[in-house]
């Protein structure tokens, strides 16, 4: 188990935790249960970051730097897919159009202001935090949320076309995986933040199942930047509902 782990933690990150496998997408498909799992370990990392640099600087500059944090640690590979989905879903025309626009490799207007917002929101919320202690226990579990968001969505969606996503929509099929992923982010996220923490993860499910709503519609599917940008939305979601729980 320990290898799979080490494999899903360099896809996710930039950190090269593993050189054999990191690149065979079909090994990070077949582990993609345990994505929830990394992100607790993300989350720990960043939020590890976050307590350190609260002790020695002001909180709107601590907040930058956990902001810069999140944006190195994963290699801005979600974000890139932020930019991609918003540029699809704002182009207009049929699938075809919208497929090619989000595989363009300039980022249009639509996915500059997805971006400025993304940016915006995760500091706003990041700020929002009085205590750093609950900062650091929030981020946790939104890393965990986010990366669960990916594997619900693989689990019910099918992929808009044969890619990146197409190993992983077919392994979370399996009903084994699915559960032991929802075993672990509920019991991870329930020991973290308890109720509340499990009440962030129903209203943020719910915006992951709107985002493949609106992506079989715009796309016929599910696909990696699908996957990237509900992972972006998801964290930024939840990390604005978890600071709202604290005032």
């Amino acid at each position: 188990m320990f290898s799979p782990i080490l494999s899903l933690f360099s896809f996710l990150t930039i950190i090269p935790a593993s050189k054999e496998s990191v690149f065979d997408l079909n090994i990070i498909a077949k582990n993609m249960h345990y994505f929830p799992l990394c992100g607790g370990i993300i989350g720990l990392i960043v939020g590890l970051v976050s307590l350190f640099s609260s002790t020695f600087l002001p909180q709107y500059f601590s907040s930058f730097i956990v902001l810069v944090t999140f944006v190195i640690i994963t290699g801005v590979h979600h974000i890139d897919a932020l930019a991609d989905f918003a540029d699809g879903i704002m182009k207009k025309g049929d699938r075809g159009s919208k497929r090619k626009a989000m595989s363009d490799p300039y980022v249009g207007s639509a996915g500059t202001t997805a971006l400025v917002i993304n940016f915006i929101g995760l500091y706003i919320a990041l700020f929002n935090f009085e205590s750093p202690i609950k900062l650091f226990y929030a981020i946790i579990v939104a890393e965990i949320i986010s990366k669960y968001v990916m594997v619900m969505q693989a689990s019910i969606g099918t992929s808009a076309w044969s890619g990146l996503s197409s190993p992983f929509t077919i392994e979370m099929k399996k009903r084994a995986k699915i559960t032991i992923s929802i075993i672990i982010t509920v019991v991870l996220i329930f020991i973290i933040e308890g109720i509340m923490g499990l009440l962030t993860l129903g209203i943020v499910a719910i915006i992951g199942l709107i985002i493949c709503i609106i992506s079989y519609k715009n796309f016929g599917g599910v696909s990696g930047d699908v996957f990237g940008a509900s992972n972006e939305i998801s964290r930024l979601s939840s990390l604005l509902i978890l600071s709202i729980f604290t005032l």
